[in-house]
Order: C-alpha cells, then structure tokens, then sequence
C-alpha cells in the first residue's frame, strides 16, 4: 500500500475507532447501570456489539474504563443541557429532564470510587471535571428557569446539584422503601413555582 492509500484508510479506521469507543461506552454506562461497575466485561462487549479484545485494547484495565465511562456522560450532560433548553416546552422541563439524565450519571457513578481506590489523584480530577463542565451548564438551565417564572430564587447550580448527588447515594444502600428518583422529583417540585 502506498503512503497515499495509507492516509486514506486511516481517517476511516480512526472513525470507526471512535465509533467502536463511542458504542463501547454507552453500552457500558448502560450496564453499568443495570449491573453496577462489577458487570463482566462479557456484558459489556455483547452490548457494545464488539468482541472483548476492543474493550481491552481501549481500556486496559477495569478503572480506566469507568473513567472512561464517567468522562463520556459528563460531557454528554454538558452537551445536553442548550440541547434541552431548545427542545423543551419550558425551562422547567428542560431542568427536570436535564435532571433525569444527570441522575443517571450518578447512578453510573456508584462504585467509581471503588474502582478508582488506587488513583487518588484520577478520582479528584474528575470530581473537578464534573464540577468545571455540569456547573455552568445547570446554571443556565437554572437561570432560564428563574426568568421564566418556574423556579424559587436563591437556588445555585452546586447547591441543588449536592443536593441530587446526596439523594443519589441513598441507592447505593438497598432499601426497597426508598426510591431516589421519586424524591429528586419531590425536590424539584419544592423548587418549583
């Protein structure tokens, strides 16, 4: 093959690369949330629609995976937050389903620690990521909201983001009583005019 044919075929075999890691890590999100961060790798290939070497090759160990992961739907909610802001009735909606998807970051998110137990410093930095990228963009969806009329003043994007992470951990400890979804819905209405 020629150095022409060469650079021709890279483009397409990068592309499908990040196609392949794309797949790989919504399906593993997927699983992980059904499953926890534990789920066999099995699972998570079958998912993915791709064999077991692609996951190994991409993501060498278990924790670079679910960094991976974590990375991919922080950027997916930052990316979401204008997205519903445009699509939605109101910002009130926006916020809600913004929130929705958030929660199920969180609930990907459980065990992360875990995971992570012998990379202090990853762990930290992407606490920091969450906080540099989701912030900004819950605020504005927070800041539509208030402008509308539909949300109670003195609310900051961190403030009821901890709020949410809080109600979140709850699931970590199997309660068949407890349901965090249904009490972040009771903390939006309460935020709710």
């Amino acid at each position: 093959m020629s150095t022409g044919d060469q650079a021709t075929a890279n483009p397409a075999k990068r592309a499908d690369a990040r196609r392949n890691e794309q797949a790989l890590l919504d399906a593993a999100a997927a699983v992980f949330v059904t499953d926890g961060v534990d789920a066999p790798v099995r699972r998570i290939a079958a998912a993915a629609g791709v064999g077991m070497g692609t996951i190994y090759r991409h993501f060498p160990t278990r924790a670079d995976l679910v960094a991976a992961v974590y990375r991919h739907q922080i950027d997916a909610c930052a990316e979401a937050g204008p997205a519903l802001l445009a699509s939605s009735a109101s910002p009130f909606e926006a916020l809600r389903r913004w929130v929705d998807q958030f929660a199920d970051f969180l609930i990907t998110k459980h065990g992360l620690s875990a995971a992570l137990r012998n990379d202090p410093a990853g762990f930290t930095a992407l606490h920091a990521l969450i906080l540099d990228r989701l912030i900004p963009v819950f605020d504005e969806i927070l800041t539509a909201a208030r402008d509308a009329g539909e949300l109670t003043d003195g609310l900051t994007a961190h403030q009821l983001l901890r709020a949410i992470g809080d109600i979140s951990a709850g699931a970590e400890i199997p309660d068949p009583d407890y349901n965090p979804r249904r009490t972040i819905e009771l903390l939006l209405d309460g935020c709710h005019r």
